[in-house]
């Protein structure tokens, strides 16, 4: 290997470590703001008696597909290790968007709300994977 494929090397891996770094914030913001989303429609049904939004349908599809995104972005071994300290947020991310589509798919009818599940699953999915991997790697 030259000096300079490996110059490119640690410049790609420094690229894809600050991608990632966009991606954790950025799907934390969107989690923030989907959560604010949600409690919305019923807050504004408390405070001035109308409900001024309707419950999330569409937009928390694309809120699902955010976690899912990043850990495809990260499912490098040295990326996914460097989301550790993150795995927990994006669990409970997973769990709110998948629990709150889960429900309104099935008792409200909201048949959009199905990819959200999908997404949710997937996401789960993909966490599992990494993270045999990342055991079988250690158990060498």
């Amino acid at each position: 290997m030259t000096d300079t494929s490996r110059a490119e090397e640690v410049d790609q891996d420094a690229r894809r470590s600050r991608r990632l770094a966009y991606g954790i914030a950025a799907a934390k913001v969107i989690f923030v703001l989907a959560l604010l989303r949600l409690f919305a429609g019923p807050m504004s049904r408390d405070l001035l008696d109308e409900e001024l939004l309707p419950m999330p349908t569409w937009e928390w599809v694309l809120c699902a597909l955010t976690p899912s995104l990043l850990i495809h972005q990260a499912r490098r071994p040295a990326n996914w290790a460097e989301l550790a300290g993150e795995r927990t947020f994006l669990r409970i991310a997973l769990s709110c968007y998948l629990l709150y589509a889960l429900a309104f798919a099935m008792f409200q009818d909201v048949r959009i709300l199905w990819i959200a599940v999908a997404a949710g699953l997937i996401g789960f999915g993909q966490i599992w994977r990494l993270d045999g991997k990342e055991d079988n790697r250690r158990a060498r």
